[in-house]
């Protein structure tokens, strides 16, 4: 009997021992995880904990604008990097603007200065002085301007003032220029990444001779949209037009692409404007056509900001953290040596950077990590908490059998292969994760788009399930209107692809030849 009882204790003690880096990795990953909230449990605070746990931004001390930290920032110079490549291939060059705008430039557009007015941020004086009582610094009341300047919200006013003076003939058009900037709208509910009163952004401007080369350019850039979320975000979206209701301030037309959270909201992540004539008339911007006429200059607009890495975080991650696409990802690959002494570290590191210069000449994004001053077990657990998409572990058995550890983000599983075929398999392993979070989130997308018929079904979808919604609308401003205020539910947009379809209007009852796309969103 004590014989089996030691055979027990024994089977146990070296099941423990095999696993002991597991158990340790899981330990860590409990203790990370408290200070996460459940993605379930409050969605919302599931967010933000991740965003500053994860080193991506903070709350600053000005009130509704954040910090965007170096990793943070670095997904952003991804996301820069590879849309600037495509503005350019499309044509477009880069160009910088004021950030101050003259306030009357904005009484111009009577429709663009109404959407904006409230989120405007006002600069009224240009000096401050001590205070004569010497409490403090105050405004110097002489330092008044002689204009009030508006900070930036978006740049068709002050763009538009200089394109009058670069545009005389059919000969200077078009002109296609975007800028990377900052922008101001005063919000008064903030989000990190989401809404806040200051974030970065892009935003294209174009000027074109035809009414057809404008909507051309708007159709255009919204399929360069698209192509960069799904291709390079591994984000499904939906592309469509935004009712009168939903456009952009100054737009006759406004298209928008559409993706879907997973708490079942949706987030508008990028816009394209056919301004029609509108500014150019308001800053009479005119040009002699090819017949000698003088006529108006047609105009686009089109931007997306840094609420994109908010997409990220909500359409990818879970609750062990951050999933980062392989594509946007500030680190593709990190390599962690497992060692006892300085006489292992130096054997593993020789074959570490070996493998590190391999895999960075085949384009890879990829760290060695050797400090001394964390476990290896605590730096699994930190690589994967901040979504590196491949971890490679090497230690002491590894180099008796030339061998390496690979694992993966996305589904937390492990292989072992021969050092040999790491740099192959690194390069497959990305291409597959890139594709399988797409797909993940594709099918996420399919499961969670509903199509009712009775507004009784789609309350109970909206109010308890989420999602997207396609469901039959009137047309009407006013029913629009009445279904947003009963359901908090939006029309994103009515989608370029939705084939005509005779139905009833989910509220009013009222003929209706097509589904467009509600949901509530962020």
């Amino acid at each position: 009997m004590t014989n089996h009882r030691n055979f027990k204790f024994q089977l146990v003690f070296f099941y423990f021992y095999a696993n002991f880096e597991n158990f340790k990795n899981q330990i860590l990953y409990q203790k990370m995880a408290k200070f996460l909230t459940d993605r379930e449990e409050n969605y919302a605070q599931w967010y933000n904990d991740l965003v500053i746990k994860a080193d991506l931004a903070e709350n600053s001390a000005v009130r509704g604008c954040m910090v965007i930290k170096p990793y943070g920032y670095a997904i952003w110079e991804n996301i820069q990097a590879e849309l600037d490549k495509m503005f350019k291939a499309t044509g477009h060059v880069n160009a910088y603007f004021p950030l101050f705008i003259p306030k009357s430039f904005f009484s111009r557009e009577a429709a663009h200065v109404e959407g904006f007015a409230k989120e405007c941020a006002v600069v009224t004086h240009y000096r401050l002085k001590n205070s004569e009582n010497g409490t403090g610094i105050v405004v110097d009341p002489d330092a008044k301007l002689d204009e009030e300047l508006i900070i930036r919200p978006t740049s068709e006013t002050i763009i538009w003032n200089s394109y009058r003076n670069w545009i005389q003939s059919y000969r200077d058009l078009p002109i296609l220029i975007n800028q990377w900037a900052n922008v101001v709208r005063w919000e008064m509910r903030t989000r990190l990444f989401l809404r806040t009163a200051e974030f970065l952004w892009q935003e294209g401007h174009t000027a074109h001779a035809t009414r057809e080369e404008a909507v051309e350019e708007t159709m255009k850039m919204i399929n360069v949209y698209t192509e960069f979320a799904e291709k390079y975000m591994a984000l499904p979206v939906i592309r469509g037009y935004k009712t009168d209701n939903e456009k952009f301030a100054g737009a006759i037309d406004t298209y928008s692409i559409e993706a879907l959270m997973q708490d079942g909201k949706a987030l508008q992540a990028g816009t394209s404007h056919f301004l029609g004539q509108n500014f150019a008339k308001a800053f009479d911007v005119q040009f002699t056509d090819r017949n000698g006429k003088l006529d108006y200059v047609w105009a686009t607009s089109w931007g997306l900001s840094t609420r994109m890495i908010g997409a990220l975080i909500m359409a990818h991650s879970d609750n062990k953290g951050l999933v980062l696409p392989p594509k946007l990802a500030p680190l593709q690959t990190v390599i962690i040596p497992i060692f006892k002494n300085a006489e292992q570290l130096g054997k593993i590191t020789e074959l570490a950077l070996r493998l590190k210069s391999e895999l960075e000449k085949a384009g890879i994004k990829v760290k060695y990590d050797d400090r001394d001053n964390n476990t290896p077990g605590w730096k699994f657990s930190n690589y994967e908490f901040k979504g590196v998409p491949v971890r490679i572990a090497i230690g002491p058995r590894d180099l008796e059998n030339s061998t390496a550890e690979i694992a993966r983000r996305d589904t937390l599983t492990k292989e072992t292969i021969s050092v040999a075929s790491v740099t192959g398999r690194v390069i497959k392993l990305l291409e597959e994760i890139q594709g399988n979070i797409y797909n993940k989130a594709l099918q996420f997308m399919k499961e969670n788009t509903y199509y009712p018929d009775k507004w009784s079904d789609f309350v109970d979808i909206i109010e308890n399930r989420g999602g997207f919604v396609m469901a039959h609308w009137d047309g009407t401003s006013e029913t629009e209107l009445k279904i947003k205020e009963e359901t908090k539910a939006t029309i994103r947009c009515i989608p370029f692809d939705s084939g005509e379809e005779e139905g009833k209007c989910i509220f009013s009852g009222k003929p209706s030849k097509r589904r467009v796309l509600f949901a509530r969103a962020y």
